[in-house]
């Protein structure tokens, strides 16, 4: 369910605007939609598993939030990110 530090470090990589960035929002969505593709994973094996599914959610609405920070400030930014995470339009 949660992802490795080896997976995090190259999501981090991948994703970063600058060395040692971590904290931007492109690296937060990044994350985000790994842990949120590993739940769903998890959940066709099991689907009364609502404690998880609670987090889940709570990701899910991080992530739209983050989106539509990055989307008010910088709309090249967001439209990049998306397609490259295959999120939406």
């Amino acid at each position: 369910m949660t992802i490795s530090a080896e997976q995090k470090q190259e999501v981090i990589k991948d994703h970063a605007r600058a060395e040692n960035d971590t904290g931007s929002p492109e690296v937060q969505v990044a994350i985000l939609t790994t842990r949120i593709r590993n739940l769903t994973e998890h959940f066709k094996g099991n689907h009364k598993d609502n404690h998880s599914r609670r987090g889940l959610l709570v990701m899910v609405n991080k992530r739209r939030s983050l989106l539509a920070y990055l989307k008010k400030k910088d709309v090249e930014r967001y439209n990049s990110l998306i397609q490259k995470l295959g999120l939406r339009k």
